[in-house]
């Protein structure tokens, strides 16, 4: 819902109106992806949900061992160097 010309206030300058007319259509189109995202999970069977669930805990698990690791390497190597 862009502002006509008519409305627009002249003391703004032209940029001020690109832009928000960017950003109007920026804020649309995540809307209408939040809103296919959102119909997207509404069709989740609970297996897939279940599936998902054990999938997100084993790439947290995974990471937090990555992380473990990562500084016990960074721990080594600034009381070797």
């Amino acid at each position: 819902m862009s502002a006509s010309e008519e409305q627009r206030a002249e003391w703004l300058e032209p940029e001020f109106w690109e832009r928000l007319d960017r950003l109007e259509g920026r804020h649309q189109k995540v809307q209408s992806e939040h809103e296919t995202a959102r119909r997207g999970l509404d069709r989740v069977t609970p297996r897939e949900a279940e599936e998902l669930r054990n999938a997100w805990r084993r790439y947290c698990e995974v990471v937090d061992e990555l992380d473990k690791t990562t500084a016990e390497f960074e721990a080594l190597r600034t009381c070797t160097g």
